[in-house]
């Protein structure tokens, strides 16, 4: 089969490299890819936010299937334009991408099924919001409503925090994002990825994930899109697998379709956990990404199979083969970020690098200058491990960060200390 991937960061890159693997995959191509892609697929230019520019292609081309990767394009309607051409897409349609596009629609789905989610309010009047964190105390949680690339979020510690993000907010901090706030009871516990594909009707769980959104070690710092990942996530024991399964993900589930928006793609639900039970914190409409990394590193090819059964309305008809195995990543990120960093610094040592099944290097920010791969974002590269146990897979992850020659980059060193 001719399959095509919108996007071009270490998700999409994780993804070609799992379908890579699978004897269906003829022909794979990525828009637009990235230079470490381009060693397992060929890299298109299309605008991937125009849904008649990316259907065009896919006619073009024979596309038999399109996975969409970021968030933006589901958000922007892509799917319903292929949809509507005849081509088969992974990922939900626009109305049901809402559950990622808006932090309130997704608040008002879990209050119409019962899902245990934290206590919220939303306000598009940052007197009012202020007025309630006041009223409420902290600490609390402020939330831009719309996508703001994963780091739309603020943990305030006190009041007075909390009135500043608010203000930072609505003064446009998180660009139009930001127009509306959701402000939310903070949850204490330990957070995790669950990650189940819907078919609109079947569910099926794919695997869990815990990653690491502060910059810096001990989970300190500015949060950000995602320092490193590991799965499993060991706090996700099978019986509260079964707990969100039957107290949330089907619920949603089911109360999209009936209010006819039927959900098709991978739920990301981040969850917060505390005294065995699990809440709610958010869901995404697609993979995550760092943690889509460690997923297809344990799913390989069969991660293909899936998503085609979830195209075709077959979910029920599938299982998941797991081994019993772990993968850890550990993202490469250019100095300053989250904040301000400096685009173009050489990336050097790549050549001897292993790509294997259980060590391998995904880009992210990388482009090519003049023959030299260099850094063109703030995350750059994900340094990928797989092994027997965590800690082998740590120790592989960490051998191929510690081997790259790019002194403009940082990584933290402590990834995965809760379950090591």
């Amino acid at each position: 089969m001719n399959i095509l991937i919108l996007g071009g960061g270490g998700r999409e890159h994780a993804l070609a490299w799992a379908f890579r693997q699978n004897p269906k995959c003829d022909r794979l191509i990525v828009a637009p890819g990235n230079p470490g892609v381009a060693s397992v697929a060929e890299c298109a230019r299309i605008d991937i936010m125009s849904g008649d520019e990316v259907l065009e292609f896919a006619q073009e081309n024979a596309i038999d299937l399109v996975v969409i990767g970021p968030e933006a394009p589901l958000a922007a309607g892509v799917a319903d334009v292929l949809r509507a051409g005849g081509v088969a897409v992974f990922g939900p349609s626009q109305a049901a991408a809402q559950l990622e596009a808006s932090k309130a629609f997704t608040k008002e789905i879990c209050d119409a099924c019962g899902a245990p989610t934290a206590g919220w309010a939303r306000f598009r009047d940052a007197q009012a919001a202020q007025d309630h964190v006041r009223r409420v105390g902290a600490p609390i949680v402020v939330k831009a409503d719309g996508l703001a690339a994963g780091k739309g979020v603020v943990v305030a510690e006190t009041v007075q925090q909390a009135v500043e993000a608010i203000d930072m907010i609505f003064a446009g901090g998180f660009g139009e994002a930001g127009a509306e706030v959701v402000i939310e009871e903070f949850m204490p516990g330990e957070e995790a990825s669950f990650f189940v594909l819907s078919d609109g009707v079947n569910c099926l769980p794919i695997g869990t994930a815990q990653d690491h959104k502060r910059r810096d070690e001990g989970d300190r710092g500015p949060n950000t899109g995602g320092m490193g990942a590991y799965s499993p996530a060991p706090i996700l024991t099978e019986a509260l697998q079964a707990q969100v399964m039957a107290q949330i993900i089907r619920p949603t589930v089911a109360e999209m379709a009936r209010r006819g928006t039927p959900f098709q793609g991978v739920l990301y639900a981040g969850l917060m956990i505390e005294n065995g039970q699990a809440r709610l914190v958010e869901y995404n409409a697609r993979f995550g990404d760092p943690e889509c990394q460690v997923l297809m590193m344990r799913l390989g090819a069969q991660a293909l199979d899936l998503i085609q059964a979830c195209v075709e309305g077959r979910l029920d008809e599938v299982r998941v083969n797991w081994a019993d195995d772990h993968a850890m990543t550990v993202v490469l990120a250019a100095q300053g970020y989250p904040g301000d960093y400096r685009k173009g610094s050489a990336i050097k040592g790549m050549d001897d690098l292993p790509d294997t099944g259980s060590q391998t290097v995904f880009h992210a920010g990388t482009a090519l200058k003049e023959g030299q791969l260099i850094a063109s974002g703030g995350r750059v590269l994900s340094a990928t491990g797989r092994g027997d146990s965590l800690a082998e897979a740590r120790d592989r992850a960490y051998a191929l960060a510690d081997a790259i020659d790019w002194p403009e980059g940082f990584y933290r060193r402590d990834i995965g200390w809760r379950a090591l």
